[in-house]
């Protein structure tokens, strides 16, 4: 249990998280104590304070206005904290569609004021957010910040929603691990090449042979169709299409690949349709502080259209289930070490790293 790291990094719900499930390693063993386990960790006490964060309504309420860090963890002087981030807090409260994703609205205003203009300079010189106030912004900003990431427009969505999450990782998954060797360099180049070059064609003929035929037009219409207006922009100015446009997107698709492998790196083969067999949760800081809680994979499979805050909570509840499924959980890691230490053949680390839970407290090293 020496192995067990509590970040000082972690969001809070990750803290209590992990401490539960600390607590309930101790309470499977022989030993006293873990270094820095608290009171307080019982599963109704871990979902009395999670809950609290979420609720509006709670004296504990604490909206996310920046993915670096919490509210409380802002010292800012009082004058500054009155009558600039409490205003701000209330002001995006309103446009955002749930009370407790400020950051969202902070992310649209830091695009707005830098990567746009920045976008916008080059060319001419060398995530649903808001409530039904607001449609217009919510349906036009994806066209415009959706390529600065990488992103190519629409085909996230149509691969992702109607397609991932459909298959779960399954045989009839594109993006599926099941069928390669998780821990060769050889199938992982294999299966990012087959993503790179083939996705615009695999995923309309997907859809055809489910006989989906307006989901397989739109699909390769936004792909080939964004692919045209690359062309376009590299032949208008070629040095800013790259730098803008280009790397990103190459970037990003490598990234996501190396972020499904680690995430579904431990598919099942005798259950590989079971959403606790063929992701995993973890409890780390990268993909929770930084990115929406993606640690909680399992959840987020189990109910796609569960809100990001509500992850740990839904995994607390489930912990039991969890468990009798054999389902994993690591801490102190993230998906593209998950990948990296299975493509360096570190099982060491990678059990260091695993959270038992259930009947996995009893295995060892």
């Amino acid at each position: 249990m020496d192995h067990l790291a509590f970040s000082p990094e972690l969001t809070r719900p990750d803290a209590l998280v992990l401490r539960n499930l600390a607590a309930a390693l101790v309470a499977s063993s022989t030993e006293k104590q873990i270094p820095n386990l608290e009171t307080g960790t019982s599963d109704e006490e871990t979902l009395t304070a999670l809950q609290a964060m979420n609720d509006p309504k709670d004296p504990g309420f604490e909206p996310t206005v920046f993915s670096s860090m919490g509210v409380h963890e802002l010292r800012l002087p009082p004058f500054l904290d009155r009558w600039v981030l409490r205003p701000y807090i209330n002001m995006a409260r309103v446009i955002a569609r749930v009370d407790t994703d400020v950051v969202m609205i902070t992310h649209l205003l830091l695009y707005f004021a830098t990567s746009v203009p920045s976008a916008a300079f080059l060319i001419y010189t060398c995530g649903e957010f808001s409530n039904n106030g607001f449609w217009l912004a919510d349906v036009i900003f994806p066209y415009i910040t959706d390529p600065l990431m990488g992103h190519t427009w629409n085909s996230y969505y149509y691969h992702h929603v109607k397609h991932h999450h459909v298959e779960g990782n399954g045989p009839n998954d594109l993006s599926s691990t099941i069928r390669y060797q998780r821990d060769s360099a050889l199938h992982f180049l294999h299966y990012t090449a087959r993503f790179f070059f083939f996705i615009w064609l695999d995923l309309p003929l997907y859809f055809v042979r489910k006989r989906r035929l307006s989901l397989a037009a739109k699909a390769a219409f936004w792909e080939i169709g964004y692919y045209a207006v690359l062309y376009k922009l590299y032949r208008f100015n070629s040095h800013a299409s790259i730098v803008v446009f280009i790397l990103p997107l190459l970037l990003l698709r490598a990234g996501l690949m190396l972020g499904n492998w680690g995430q579904h790196a431990f598919v099942d083969h005798d259950e590989p349709d079971s959403d606790y067999r063929s992701s995993i949760t973890l409890i780390d800081v990268p993909s929770n502080r930084y990115c929406f809680k993606d640690g909680y994979h399992t959840s987020h499979h189990l109910n796609p259209r569960r809100h990001w805050r509500e992850h740990p909570i839904s995994f607390i509840k489930d912990k039991s289930l969890y468990a009798s499924q054999n389902a994993l959980a690591f801490h102190n890691i993230d998906y593209l070490m998950i990948t990296a230490r299975l493509l360096m053949k570190d099982y060491v680390t990678l059990a260091k790293c695993m959270i038992p839970i259930g009947d996995q407290a009893h295995m060892t090293l």
